[in-house]
């Protein structure tokens, strides 16, 4: 007598989806992480509610409430920045600059470095805030 035996059938798993969505997080976590630190000084930026994340360019102008500026952690004079701003001008990929000022600043002051900003060949200025916390 003769049985047959029953063929034992091979499971197959496809992970072509499971890689892509994978693939897709990583993806995401890397855009959305900011791997960039910010150099250490004392503001006390203004809050606000909305926010629109930007690229950290090699131009920050930093205002602190005694009205002392930097450019880039470097004290500048204001009759001075459109120079520091020129000679930076060409490393820079998007010709941006981020101004933050302390909330106590002089407006003054502010209002000058975005004049400035523009006068010399910067074509975006982004002003840096922090998320305000109810």
């Amino acid at each position: 007598m003769q049985f047959s035996e029953k063929s034992k059938k091979r499971v197959n798993i496809n992970v072509t989806s499971l890689i892509d969505v994978m693939f897709i997080l990583l993806i995401f976590f890397m855009v959305t992480s900011s791997f960039i630190e910010q150099p250490g000084m004392k503001l006390e930026l203004p809050a606000t509610k909305s926010r629109q994340i930007a690229r950290v360019e090699r131009m920050v102008v930093y205002i602190n409430q005694e009205g002392q500026m930097f450019l880039n952690d470097k004290p500048v004079e204001p009759g001075n920045l459109a120079e520091e701003i020129k000679a930076l001008l060409p490393y820079s990929e998007q010709k941006t600059l981020i101004l933050k000022a302390d909330k106590q600043a002089e407006h003054g002051l502010v209002v000058e470095v975005m004049d400035i900003a523009k006068q010399n060949g910067l074509e975006k200025l982004v002003i840096g805030t922090k998320v305000k916390t109810e």
